[in-house]
């Protein structure tokens, strides 16, 4: 087993010389997501086998899927610091947009000289209470125009708003 190095990132980028292979691997994991008989399993190069949780099998097949599509990957431990820029581009948003959610309290931030650093735990927990509002605001808003009649419900029981 190599030593490994949890300070730091690592990229993933697809290459040309091996897309047909990420595809195949996407496309095998992605069948393997139904209801679980014994879990995921990691074969070993010597047969061993070792069980992969959940989670993890998770991030492979999010990975996997990401990687068949052309989309490069990037693993970060969540202690990882952020400049301002890599930040904002995680949220998909402006640096100056980013610089005042720091201004305004709603992600804590350390100064190094007069550059900003954030937390990735920071970010994500940001950009996930972020989507929730977001998601109770508009569940709130289309209650409401149901109620007042300005919205019918088309949605049945199976597909209503989470």
């Amino acid at each position: 087993m190599t030593s490994t190095d949890f300070s730091s990132k690592h990229t993933y980028v697809p290459t040309l010389e091996n897309s047909a292979e990420v595809e195949a691997f996407a496309r095998i994991i992605a069948g393997l997501q139904g209801p679980p008989t014994d879990g995921p399993k990691l074969v070993g190069p010597d047969g061993t086998e070792t069980s992969i949780p959940h989670d993890i099998f998770e991030a492979l097949v999010f990975v996997a899927q990401a990687l068949s599509a052309g989309k490069g990957v990037t693993v970060a431990p969540t202690d990882s610091q952020l400049t301002t820029q890599q930040a904002a581009d995680f949220l998909g948003i402006s640096r100056p947009t980013f610089v005042k959610l720091l201004e305004d309290g709603q992600i804590p931030f350390t100064k190094v000289g007069r550059h900003r650093r954030v937390l990735l735990a920071d970010v994500a927990a940001y950009d996930e209470r972020s989507r929730r509002e977001r998601r109770d605001t508009l569940a709130n808003l289309s209650r409401e125009a149901m109620a007042d009649g300005l919205l019918e419900s088309t949605l049945d029981a199976d597909h209503e708003m989470r």
